[in-house]
């Protein structure tokens, strides 16, 4: 006969990792959650986070350990270009847009670079895919190539040029969105140079 399989470790078999609350959520008591870290059988990896030991940690999965930690957040400028393929740079921090306004997130891992953004800047061009198990948002490739000229100050202008030849060259047909975002985030004559030179 077989033994039952235990909610906790079935959840982060489905999941990667996962929140206190989720766990709570499927039946599983904080005690329970403690006797499962002492005895091994999953880890605590940072605040109210937990996963199976030896799990691997990939890009998506601390995309998706991000979304779970702060679900307001956004991926954004090198992680987002990362997440579409439009560099070749492999940022070890997520970079994180929140509101202007709002708390600055205690997350031990991974690390995060937080970028605040208000109205539409921080409102427009996301959109959420399904990572892990988690529902992660993402500026999308036209925003984050617009907000690379934006930050250029903070990630450098040879990052922007890059992103937008990539982006040029993988959506040729999708200039007009580009234009868009670079309105939305007040770079139009920083970027338009570069747009008419071929990027």
């Amino acid at each position: 006969m077989e033994s039952p399989v235990d909610p906790a470790l079935a959840l982060l078999e489905k999941l990667g990792t996962a929140r206190s609350r989720d766990l709570e959520a499927a039946g599983v008591s904080r005690t329970r959650i403690r006797r499962l870290v002492e005895s091994g059988q999953i880890e605590r990896v940072g605040r109210g986070l937990y996963r199976r030991p030896g799990a691997p940690f990939t890009e998506r999965r601390d995309l998706a350990e991000v979304a779970r930690r702060v679900p307001r957040g956004v991926v954004c400028l090198l992680s987002a270009l990362r997440f579409h393929g439009l560099t070749t740079q492999n940022p070890f921090e997520v970079w994180l847009a929140i509101d202007r306004k709002a708390w600055r997130p205690r997350v031990e891992h991974p690390p995060l670079r937080l970028i605040y953004l208000s109205g539409s800047a921080y409102r427009e061009g996301v959109e959420e895919h399904e990572v892990e198990g988690a529902r992660v948002c993402v500026f999308s490739a036209a925003k984050t190539v617009a907000d690379c000229f934006k930050f250029r100050n903070k990630i450098g202008i040879d990052v922007g040029i890059e992103a937008l030849r990539e982006y040029r060259r993988v959506h040729p047909k999708q200039l007009d969105a580009l234009w868009r975002f670079a309105a939305v985030d007040r770079v139009t004559r920083v970027i338009r140079p570069y747009l008419e030179a071929g990027g």
